[in-house]
């Protein structure tokens, strides 16, 4: 039985929706990191990490390839970063939108 379209997206913006996953998503974008500089870069407890490590894992979204002793995720795929990009690119839209209706507020506010 396949899964339908749309529940397949959702599924994928579920494993997106917490912000220690996108953190890693965003740290990789520049490229592969090894474990400890994203456990570095991001305030969060090192058995937290591995469990957001686990789930976009999991859902295929980063993969982990062992050097030596150093585990090291990337971007399953570039559109991953795309992904990324898309979103800052639609929030900062929505920001900007927000913020023109909050000085047509303001300036409402001061005339009346």
């Amino acid at each position: 039985m396949t899964v339908p379209l749309y529940q397949a997206k959702a599924e994928l913006f579920r494993t997106l929706g917490h912000p220690a996953r996108i953190q890693v998503l965003e740290l990789l974008q520049s490229g592969p990191l090894p474990v400890r500089d994203l456990l570095s870069a991001i305030d969060i407890e090192a058995s937290s990490l591995s469990q957001q490590l686990a789930v976009l894992r999991r859902a295929g979204i980063v993969t982990a390839t062992r050097e030596g002793a150093t585990v090291v995720y990337a971007l399953s795929t570039v559109d991953v970063a795309d992904l990324m990009f898309a979103a800052r690119r639609i929030l900062t839209e929505l920001l900007a939108g927000q913020g023109e209706l909050l000085a047509e507020l303001r300036a409402e506010a001061h005339s009346g």
